[in-house]
C-alpha cells in the first residue's frame, strides 16, 4: 500500500507501503494470502499481505539445514541496537533535533535581523521551499538536507514572528501554545481511535488541501495586483484560518499513521529522519495558520 502523505510517498521511503509504532493500529491491511504463506510472485515472502519492502525475499523461504540451524542458535540474539530498524525513540530523537535546529535559527533571526531588512528572511523561505521539495521527492534520506531545511525555515519563522510581535505583543507565544495544543489533541484523538486514517478519510482531506492551496495561491496573486478577497481578514479570514489549522491537524494524522506503519514493517533506522521532516512540515503549517488566525481574532488591540 502506498503512502497517503505526499512527503512520504517517494520511492525508497518507509511509507511506500504505508505514514508510525506506539500509536495503536489504525490502518486496515490489504487482503492477501493466508498467514505464513509466501506471496505468489511477490518480492516479500514473509509478509502475509505481500506489501512489506523490508521482509525476507521469497527465495529465502525453505527448510534450514542442520548446519544453518546450528549457526542460527549460536548467533547472538537481535536487540534494538542490532536490528537497525526504526523505533519510536528514533523518531522522537530526530524530530527533537529538527525542531531544536528550527528554534535556534528562529532565535538568531529574532535577535539579529533588523525589521527594516526582511530580505534575508524571504530568501531563507524560498531556499527552504526548494529544499523541502528536493527532500520530498528524493529517494534516499539525507539528514543534512533536513537539518538545513529546518534551519532556513526557522530563520524565516523567527523573522515573521518578530514582525507580528511588534504589532501584537505576546502573539508568538500564543501561536506556539496553540500549535502545541493542536499537536497534543490530534495525537490523543489518533491514539484513542477517534481518528482513523482510512482511504476515504485521506481522499477527502487531500482534496480539501489541494483546493485550499489553490485558493491561497489565487488570493496571493490577486493581492499582488491590488485585489483583496478578504480571505485573511474579518469573519471569512477566521473561517479560512480554522480550515488551515484543521488541514495541518489532518497532515499530522497522516504522519502518525505512516510512522506507525513504518515501525511495524521494520523500516530502516535512517527513515526516522523522513518522519521527523514530515512532522516538522505539519507543525510549521499549523504555526503559520495559528499566527494569522490569532492576529485576526485580536484585531487592532
Amino acid at each position: 500500500m502506498r503512502s497517503r502523505n505526499p512527503v512520504f510517498s517517494r520511492e525508497g521511503s518507509f511509507t511506500r507501503d504505508d505514514h508510525y509504532a506506539g500509536f495503536g493500529t489504525q490502518t486496515a491491511a490489504q487482503p492477501g494470502p493466508a498467514y505464513g504463506a509466501p506471496s505468489a510472485g511477490g518480492p516479500y515472502a514473509n509478509d502475509p499481505y505481500g506489501n512489506n519492502p523490508y521482509g525476507t525475499p521469497a527465495t529465502a523461504v525453505g527448510t534450514p539445514t542442520d548446519a544453518e540451524l546450528a549457526e542460527m542458535y549460536g548467533a547472538p540474539s537481535a536487540g534494538p541496537l542490532q536490528t537497525g530498524r526504526m523505533t519510536m525513540d528514533d523518531v522522537v530523537a530526530r524530530t527533537a533535533m529538527t525542531l531544536l535546529t528550527l528554534v535556534a535559527a528562529g532565535a538568531v533571526a529574532w535577535f539579529a535581523l533588523p525589521m527594516d531588512n526582511f530580505a534575508p528572511a524571504i530568501g531563507a523561505a524560498l531556499v527552504a521551499m526548494v529544499l523541502g521539495l528536493v527532500i520530498s521527492f528524493k529517494r534516499s534520506v539525507n539528514p543534512g538536507l533536513i537539518l538545513a531545511y529546518a534551519g532556513l525555515e526557522g530563520f524565516f519563522l523567527g523573522a515573521i514572528s518578530k514582525a507580528f510581535e511588534m504589532y501584537k505583543p505576546g502573539i508568538a507565544i500564543q501561536a506556539v501554545l496553540g500549535t502545541a495544543a493542536v499537536f497534543a489533541a490530534t495525537l490523543i484523538a489518533y491514539k484513542s481511535g477517534r481518528i482513523r486514517v482510512t482511504p476515504r478519510y485521506t481522499r477527502i482531506g487531500i482534496s480539501i488541501a489541494i483546493g485550499f492551496t489553490i485558493l491561497m495561491m489565487v488570493n496571493l496573486v490577486a493581492m499582488m495586483f491590488g485585489a483583496d478577497f478578504g480571505l485573511r481578514s474579518g469573519p471569512l479570514g477566521i473561517l479560512v484560518g480554522l480550515v488551515g489549522i484543521a488541514l495541518g491537524a489532518f497532515f499530522l494524522t497522516l504522519d502518525y499513521a505512516e510512522i506507525e506503519q513504518g515501525i511495524r514493517q521494520g523500516a530502516p533506522e535512517k527513515e526516522a529522519w523522513r518522519a521527523a521532516f514530515g512532522l516538522t512540515l505539519s507543525l510549521v503549517w499549523i504555526y503559520l495558520e495559528m499566527l494569522r488566525l490569532i492576529a485576526i481574532l485580536r484585531g487592532d488591540d
